[in-house]
């Protein structure tokens, strides 16, 4: 079984660099929050940061495991805590703790705006160049974020929940999209992609893309997911063709050359 420390050695550590990982505390409103800051301390200068928001699960080894990648890659990466300090649910309560705030969608943006407002304190951070992303849960929580109208130059979803929001708010979106899915996932069926990419057919000038991986379940990108009758599961294909796209994107959005950051 592929495991996330095999993953994190896809991206090896550069020659010379000093990635260091380290836990930050932060708040919003009351709420303690413990999240993940991955730079490499061996260069000096702002650069583009990426917002990663965790699963269901809350912010754990699969996070810090994407957050030191892209700092391997060049990036301030700072992995979000939506829950609080100590939240950390098992399979058992993951459903009922992050349905509380599919139920309650305004503090779920506002969770991960109090994430973005740490990353971009940062003072390592080109404001002007900061993307969010993020897994399941993170990947609809990046994608409430982007309907805020947050200045992002990016949002990527991995295999993330489709909203799609009657009356639409799409037309405050100013990031591109990247929106990352299974081909088999019940989770997010055919029918609710198309319901999404009809909302933002809607918006003319927005930027959007849906990448689609044949015989991928829910949790395709999370290694040693293994519930195929929960239609969950990792696939080690759809992980690696996701994470070069998602490379493709922020070369894109952050105008830098692809593998030269």
């Amino acid at each position: 079984m592929t495991t996330i420390d095999d993953v994190l050695q896809t991206v090896p550590e550069p020659a010379g660099a000093d990635i260091r990982v380290e836990p930050v505390r932060y708040d919003h409103e009351g709420t303690a929050l413990l999240g993940v800051l991955a730079k490499d301390h061996a260069v000096s200068g702002p650069r583009p940061g990426v917002l990663v928001i965790h699963d269901w699960h809350g912010v754990n080894e699969h996070v810090e495991a994407r957050v030191t990648m892209l700092a391997r890659l060049g990036y301030v990466a700072f992995g979000a805590d939506v829950y609080g300090e100590g939240v950390r649910p098992g399979d058992d309560t993951a459903a009922e703790v992050a349905g509380s705030y599919y139920q309650d969608l305004p503090l779920m943006r506002a969770r991960v705006q109090a994430g973005l407002d740490r990353l971009r304190a940062d003072p390592d951070v080109d404001h002007s160049r900061v993307v969010v992303m993020g897994y399941c849960f993170g990947g609809s929580a990046a994608l409430e974020l982007a309907r805020t109208g947050a200045d992002l130059v990016g949002a990527v979803s991995f295999h993330g929940g489709l909203i799609a929001h009657d009356p639409s708010d799409a037309a405050a979106i100013r990031a591109k999209l990247l929106v990352l899915t299974g081909g088999v996932d019940p989770v997010v069926p055919d029918s609710t992609v198309q319901a999404w990419q009809d909302e933002m057919r809607a918006v003319p000038d927005l930027d959007w893309q849906v990448v689609t991986y044949a015989g991928a379940m829910h949790a395709f990108a999370v290694p040693e997911t293994d519930a195929p009758e929960n239609g969950a599961q990792y696939q080690a294909t759809a992980d690696r063709r996701s994470w070069q796209a998602l490379e493709a994107f922020l070369a894109e959005v952050f105008g830098e050359e692809l593998a030269t950051v």
